[in-house]
This record gives C-alpha cells, sequence and structure tokens, in this order.
C-alpha cells in the first residue's frame, strides 16, 4: 500500500500511525512537509518550499487564503512529481489547517482523501468571543468567517474527516458532521505511567518528589488563550497558604494563538510586571525535553490545565496518564474528558481565587485526592489508549480503501 501524508511540521499528529504504517514491509510511506529536520523511521520525508510569501497589500482578511494558495500550489508540486514518476497513492492523509489539501483531489481525482479536522472557527461560541473583558471587534468577526475558506473548500473535497473529540466535530459545519470520525491521535499509556519514585531535578539542583508539594502548569506558550494570566493570578495566595509548595511553569514566550502582549516583550514578563513571585518558589522551565517533562508531571501534586474553548492539548490527557490530579478549567473541551469529583476537578477560568482554593485544598489533604488522580488514568486508559486510537484510525482508512 502507498501512503501519503501532507503536514507542514512533520509528524504533527501523524506521529504513530505514519510510524505505524511503516512497520509493514508491503507498505511505501511519504510524508510531504515544509520541514527539513525531522524523520520518522522507514518514512520517506520530501520537503517542500513556499514560493513566496502573501502580498503585504492584499486585504487583510485575505491574507490566510492567499497563504493557505501558496502552501497547497508548493504540495501539488510535488504531487505533481509523484504522478511523473507514476507514484499513485491508495490514500492520501493531510493537515488542511495551512491549505496543504486545497488541490490534493485536483491531482489524484481517484484517491481517497482523509483530513485532520482539528477546529473550524465560529465569530460566536468559541475562543474569539471567550473573555467578556475583550469582546470581539466586528472587524474580528468578520475576519475569521473568511480565515474558513480554506477548511471549507478542503472539508468539501475530502472523502472522510477525522478529529480527535467530539467538542471539535461539534464546530464544523454540522452538514458535514457525518463525515467527521471522532478518534483521538491516542496516549502511549504503555510508556506514559505513574512512578511513586520518580524525582524531577530543579535548574539549582533541589531534586523533588511525590512528598513535596509540586504545582504544574504547561503549555507551549504562556499566553491568555491557555490561561496564564490566570493562573499567575492565583499564584500569590498559594504561596501565602502553602509556604512550602513549589510552582513549576513550563512554555515558551511565543505566540500559538491569539494576540501578543502590549506593553511587554511577551505574557510572561507582562504578567510577572503585574504579579511578581519569588524565584525560588516559581520556577519557569521554558520548554522541556521530553523524558523531563514526563517526570516532572510524575511527582507533581496538582497540574492545572486552562484552555479557551479551543482544540484540547495533548499534555492534559498525558499528565492523567502519568497519574497526575487535573485541575481544569470548565470549559467545553476539557468537560468532555472531565468530570468534576469523579476523574479530576474543574474551576472557572476567569477566576484566579477558585484555582488558588483548588489547589490549596488539593495540597492541604492529598491523600483525599488519590482516587480522583487513579480515576483520570482510567480514563485515558479507557478512551484514549495509544493501541486502541491506532486500531480505530487503521479501520478507518481500510474502510476507506474498500469503499475505494
Amino acid at each position: 500500500m502507498k501512503i501519503v501524508f501532507i503536514h507542514q511540521n512533520m509528524p504533527g499528529q501523524y506521529k504513530h500511525l505514519a510510524t505505524r504504517l511503516a512497520q509493514n514491509p508491503d507498505n511505501q510511506v511519504v510524508f510531504i512537509t515544509k520541514r527539513k529536520d525531522r524523520d520518522l523511521p522507514g518514512v520517506k520525508r520530501i520537503s517542500y518550499e513556499v514560493a513566496r510569501e502573501p502580498s503585504k497589500t492584499i486585504h487583510h482578511y485575505l491574507y490566510r487564503s492567499e497563504e493557505a494558495i501558496l502552501y497547497g500550489q508548493a504540495v501539488v508540486r510535488v504531487l505533481m512529481q509523484m504522478r511523473r514518476e507514476r507514484f499513485i497513492p491508495d490514500i492520501i492523509i493531510t493537515h488542511p489547517g495551512w491549505g496543504e489539501a486545497l488541490f490534493v483531489k485536483d491531482v489524484f481525482p481517484d484517491t481517497p482523501l482523509l483530513n485532520h479536522c482539528e477546529f473550524y472557527y465560529q465569530p460566536r461560541g468559541q475562543d474569539l468571543d471567550f473573555d467578556p473583558a475583550h469582546p470581539p471587534e466586528l472587524d474580528s468577526l468578520l475576519r475569521s468567517r473568511i480565515r474558513n475558506s480554506h477548511l471549507l473548500l478542503s472539508l468539501e473535497s475530502c472523502d472522510r474527516g477525522l478529529t480527535p473529540t467530539q467538542w471539535q466535530r461539534s464546530v464544523h459545519p454540522r452538514i458535514f458532521h457525518k463525515k467527521i470520525e471522532v478518534i483521538h491521535e491516542g496516549v502511549d499509556t504503555a510508556a506514559l505511567q505513574p512512578d511513586l519514585n520518580a524525582t524531577f531535578e530543579l535548574p539549582d539542583g533541589t531534586a523533588l518528589t511525590r512528598q513535596d508539594e509540586v504545582v504544574t502548569y504547561v503549555a507551549r506558550n504562556l499566553e491568555p488563550y491557555r490561561g496564564f494570566p490566570t493562573f499567575m493570578r492565583a499564584i500569590p495566595r498559594i504561596c501565602e497558604q502553602r509556604p512550602n509548595a513549589k510552582i513549576l511553569i513550563v512554555g515558551g514566550d511565543g505566540i500559538s494563538y491569539g494576540a501578543a502582549a502590549r506593553d511587554a516583550a511577551n505574557w510572561r514578563e507582562k504578567m510577572l510586571a503585574e504579579v511578581p513571585v519569588d524565584p525560588s518558589r516559581v520556577v519557569f522551565l521554558g520548554y522541556l525535553p521530553y523524558d523531563r517533562f514526563t517526570r516532572m508531571l510524575q511527582v507533581t501534586s496538582a497540574h492545572i490545565y486552562l484552555t479557551y474553548p479551543f482544540v484540547l492539548s495533548w499534555s492534559m490527557l498525558e499528565a492523567m496518564a502519568l497519574g497526575a490530579l487535573v485541575i481544569g478549567s470548565r470549559t467545553k473541551p476539557v468537560e468532555e474528558v472531565i468530570s468534576h469529583g469523579t476523574n479530576g476537578l474543574l474551576v472557572d477560568f476567569f477566576s484566579p481565587d477558585q484555582v488558588a482554593d483548588q489547589v490549596v485544598s488539593v495540597l492541604k489533604n492529598r491523600g483525599d485526592f488519590a482516587e480522583l488522580a487513579q480515576a483520570g488514568r482510567r480514563t485515558v486508559l479507557r478512551k484514549y489508549d495509544l493501541a486502541q486510537c491506532l486500531k480505530q484510525q487503521m479501520a478507518l482508512i481500510h474502510s476507506m480503501l474498500g469503499r475505494r
């Protein structure tokens, strides 16, 4: 079988699936990507280059649309070379978020196309109008509708869609729900397990264990979409009431989603100007290697995960798999996984006091919350285990090949 994956940031959501397919010697697996520095075992990488940047003079509603077209054209050039070399894929699996899926069917009209339907922007009821302190301007609402243009075209042209959660499917146009399957990418629960003897060493050499009071917060970048300001405002209350607590913050200073900070180089500096902290107790760790990230979550007493109504982070499910007690925001992506008092705890996204009080309660009575953490891992084992998710993904792929 000839399988082509397309994702500008290889491997994206396809690390496990592409690797699994490549383990079969009867398969030829190709990965088309913008990256030149990533490889997977048994997978042939083909890197493309975008011809140019979008025009700076184009209407700003259309900037993303032109960018998507440029990405789509770059992928077409690779696919056309495949045709010239008589490499005809049996299936193409792609993430349409950057426009790479736009023209796939124009080159290979008879090849089944499976899209990863990660998100579809809506002007109301999602991330754009979530924060009442910052209501969107009309211009932002209009731009968000146009931002869906390449997503809608890609969704219409694909044969099937795949999305990780029920909520993420719900944000797509209802008319397409029947073609979108809900299957998570999967969490490697065999590798991510609790370890009662785990230790995590801080940059100053301090070794933390499960006996210590450890509070963790993780985001790709420290920004409002992942509740960073709320968490920062909760820290003084936590530190005051739990003088032995250590607070570990993982994440970079870039922007993954939303707007950059005003009057500061980044959101970390902006919040530190508002909420000064003791660096011996509140430690910013930047980005961590994956093995250190998992060890940190194995020793945490409470892991904070706050998010807008947006894409659910892998880190929350990984924390649950590692036996961490998650205190999450009462927002729809989190509520799909966590039920308050059953397999985790939920707080108001906008309430630093609720976050702090819940953390303090857990630190005071850690034994009372041990069962919740164990229930969190059981949730991941039952619904998001990698082996189970890969089996479902493979079944979907074979069903598409069967219909062909």
